[in-house]
């Protein structure tokens, strides 16, 4: 089902309503689609909490993930094995904590103080990667984030500047293609939402 991304609230607040633990939502999209943006609008209307995908990158050189297949780079972009602990805790009821990746740091390292997560009746994973396979037996619902693909290259170019653009291009975007192609294609989520 496709869907305008202002009737996301309503949608969430309803299946939310009845149930006894969180429901665990899976925000999903392509870089600069405007997910962040979204989570935060739905967070501010229905109380739900926000989990940043980013907090759980990787880490890695550029000549690291230039040496990796599309493939290889959807399987470790975001380490879902991190994000399983989280989320396995906010579905029985009960906070979570992690240390999100330190994107200050000089080299690959986890911050040292841990964010904290209390279980509300919604939590959103926010972030590309964020409804993969792996996670479907935690996620409630998965949702999938669209929008065209110059208003992502303009959104891309203001957030991270012109040259960002060309390396995010060559880097990140084939990774992208063959997720949302051959991993978790329009079809496999609950629910398509298309940007205005």
């Amino acid at each position: 089902m496709s869907v305008p991304a202002t009737q996301l609230d309503a949608m969430l607040a309803k299946l939310a309503v009845k149930r006894s633990t969180p429901l665990l939502v899976g925000l999903d999209g392509r870089s600069a689609v405007g997910k962040s943006t979204l989570a935060s609008q739905v967070a501010a209307d229905t109380g739900a909490a926000v989990i940043d995908g980013d907090d759980f990158y990787s880490g890695g050189t550029a000549a690291e993930w230039d040496a990796m297949t599309p493939a290889q780079k959807v399987a470790h972009c975001i380490d879902w094995r991190r994000q399983r602990p989280v989320l396995e805790a906010l579905s029985a009821g009960k906070p979570a904590f992690w240390h999100p990746y330190d994107w200050h740091a000089d080299n690959d390292r986890l911050a040292e103080t841990p964010t904290t997560c209390q279980p509300t009746s919604i939590v959103l994973l926010e972030g590309v990667y964020s409804a993969r396979p792996e996670l479907a037996d935690l996620l409630d619902f998965r949702v999938l984030f669209e929008a065209p693909p110059d208003l992502r290259r303009d959104r891309l170019v203001l957030r991270e500047g012109e040259d960002f653009r060309t390396e995010w291009n060559d880097r990140w975007s084939e990774a992208e293609d063959w997720y949302f192609s051959r991993v978790m294609p329009p079809e496999a989520f609950d629910l398509v939402l298309a940007a205005i």
